[in-house]
């Protein structure tokens, strides 16, 4: 369906090598799923591939991000479906953190109210564990109609 660019060398480490990344990543979704089922990621080279059935275009964006902002993930592919028929191309947007920025600064720009903010913890619950440890080169989604 799609390649997504990451940064590698950022991000949680949640594997050593690569041979325990497939699993290591897997296991990572699995634990805060978005919506796939049917779950099965391979990574090789630094790219994850996704597959699995996702409830929502946006439960497969989430998978991506989850697996992308993992350290030694470079990019994301993903061959999943999606069963509501949507298509992966979304209205919301994706935004690369930038140093300096705080969520409370992404909103004021992206929406004129730094309020809204909680809408992109919300919109990334499983990508954002704590508002306040968000980090320069993490990918996220901005939801659109705020």
């Amino acid at each position: 369906m799609g390649l997504f660019d990451f940064v590698g060398d950022i991000g949680k480490k949640i594997f050593s090598k690569e041979d325990e990344a497939s699993q290591a990543v897997t296991q990572h979704i699995a634990e805060d799923n978005p919506g796939v089922e049917n779950l099965s990621v391979t990574v090789e080279n630094g790219v994850a591939s996704i597959q699995g059935v996702a409830a929502t275009a946006a439960a497969l964006e989430k998978a991506v991000l989850m697996a992308g902002n993992i350290q030694g993930i470079t990019s994301v592919t993903t061959d999943a479906t999606i069963s509501n028929g949507e298509s992966l191309a979304s209205e919301d947007t994706f935004y690369v953190i930038q140093k300096g920025d705080t969520l409370w600064k992404i909103a004021e720009k992206t929406y004129g109210n730094g309020a809204k903010y909680t809408a992109i913890v919300e919109a990334n619950k499983e990508v954002i564990k704590d508002a306040d440890k968000i980090f320069p080169g993490q990918k996220i989604r901005l939801p659109k109609g705020l």
